[in-house]
């Protein structure tokens, strides 16, 4: 009897009532079958943002669903890690701010077939999912400098920026024409510079965007997420 009475209080408050046990993410558990890990896991002052999870991309909408948190294979969160340790040994008041991570690959196809770009120069700005991205093998990862509060430093333009303001590759350019700051591109920089001694691989076209690996080596070391 008293055991019944138990039953009946905490049904009432909540706790059994199937409702409010969440529901397990598919896209998390073929991440972790997979697996990759929670970079907060790995590394708790690593601030994540997962751009695709919110309407605040160039979509508008939530490609991701459930999947709000960063995955990476663990090689890859390890040397994220250590980023953020070169950070934090120079700049204590920062830390990394991840916006994507691993990427399905049917957000992929659906990032590439939403974009509002003429199909012949989709690949500037998407990579084609017939080819396949690193960050659809975990090895990617695009990201921001930011304050403790979660403010982000100003990067010149915003994350998935489809123009020449975002590609470091033009930034002397765009500086001298007046288009970013010494601010600006010094922030740029500091990123840069963490990451590149972490061991990650730099890109020419997007400030926010960096490599673990090539995707030749993803490929062979790894298996593309469904």
């Amino acid at each position: 009897m008293v055991r019944f009475f138990f039953f009946l209080f905490f049904f009432s408050i909540g706790i059994t009532s199937p409702s409010n046990v969440p529901e397990p993410c598919e896209a998390e558990q073929m991440l972790k079958k997979l697996g990759l890990v929670d970079l907060q896991e790995i590394d708790r002052s690593i601030q994540v943002e997962l751009k695709y999870s919110t309407t605040d991309n160039f979509l508008k909408f939530d490609v991701y669903g459930c999947l709000s948190k960063a995955y990476l294979q663990k090689e890859v969160a390890a040397k994220l890690s250590d980023a953020s340790d070169v950070l934090k040994k120079t700049n204590p008041e920062l830390s990394l701010l991840v916006y994507d991570a691993a990427r399905p690959s049917w957000a992929q196809r659906l990032l590439w077939d939403k974009i509002d770009k003429p199909e012949s120069s989709k690949h500037i700005y998407v990579a084609n999912p017939r080819r396949g991205s690193i960050h659809n093998y975990g090895c990617a990862v695009d990201l921001t400098l930011a304050y403790s509060n979660g403010k982000p430093l100003d990067m010149g333009t915003d994350f998935d920026y489809f123009g020449n303001l975002a590609q470091p590759r033009l930034e002397n350019e765009n500086l001298r024409k007046g288009l970013l700051t010494k601010v600006q591109i010094k922030n740029r920089q500091l990123l840069r510079k963490v990451m590149q001694e972490a061991g990650f691989q730099l890109t020419s076209s997007e400030w926010w965007h960096f490599n673990f690996c090539s995707l030749k080596a993803a490929r062979k070391k790894f298996k593309i997420i469904p």
